[in-house]
Order: structure tokens, then sequence, then C-alpha cells
């Protein structure tokens, strides 16, 4: 496996250990009032649709980088470039909206995913702009 294929199914593995279990609890707080979001997102659809929406887009990126990781010998540099805005918009969208980790008393998650979007945004772009480099330099298909 090579790095960029580490670094696509790493991505895909964590990206997914975040979203699959929020869209689950989002399902739970919306129609159930349960959960850590619950007293925030019962009977809110219109609230609650935006994290349905954003948990449920990153699962399915999540198994997409891992499709991509396990399937592509090298990378497009195309998906590093996906990654890398898929990270900058959920990371941007959690510092943006900040005071929503304060009101749910959920510090510790937001610096954690906040962090985690943040590095994965760096590396994946990293990846990209090597991968344009190496490619032309060695003749690989891109």
């Amino acid at each position: 496996m090579t790095t960029r294929q580490r670094l696509m199914f790493a991505n895909g593995i964590v990206l997914g250990l975040f979203a699959v279990p929020s869209f689950f609890m989002d399902i739970r707080a919306i129609f159930f009032g349960v959960g850590p979001l619950g007293t925030a997102l019962r009977g809110e659809p219109s609230t609650g649709i935006g994290f349905l929406e954003a948990h449920g887009l990153a699962a399915i990126f999540a198994f997409c980088f891992l499709y991509v990781g396990r399937t592509q010998a090298s990378p497009a540099r195309a998906w590093h470039f996906t990654a890398s805005a898929v990270h900058t918009l959920l990371g941007a969208s959690n510092i943006a909206l900040w005071q929503f980790f304060v009101l749910m008393d959920m510090l510790p998650m937001g610096y954690v995913s906040t962090g985690v979007h943040i590095v994965f945004a760096v590396l994946q772009f990293v990846a990209g702009m090597r991968a344009t480099s190496r490619d032309a330099a060695t003749g690989a298909p891109r």
C-alpha cells in the first residue's frame, strides 16, 4: 500500500468513525429527543436536517475514501483535493458555529473533530500537490 493509499484509507476510517455514529445520534435526537443533542434537536426538523445532511454526506465520503484507498494503486489527485475540500468545509463549519459546541457543553468533541478536519485538510492538500509533481516527473498516469 502506498503512502497516498494509506492516507486515503485512514481518512475514510477516521471520517467514518465520526460520521456514522453522529448520523444515528442525530436521528435519535431529532425524532426521540435522546442523546447529547436531544434537547437541541427534538422536534426541530429545520435544524436537524443540517445535522443529518452533514453527517450523512460525511459518511458517504468516508466510504468513498475507503474504496479509493483500497482499490486505486495511486489515488487520483482529484480524490486528495476532494478529501481536502470536504475537511475544509466541515472544519470551517465547526469554527463558524463554535458557539453550538459551547451551548451543548461539547467543547472536547469540538476540539477533537475540528482538529482532525484541519489535519486531514492539510495532509490531503499536500498529497494532491505532491501527486502532481511526482506524476509529472515519473510520467505516471494521472
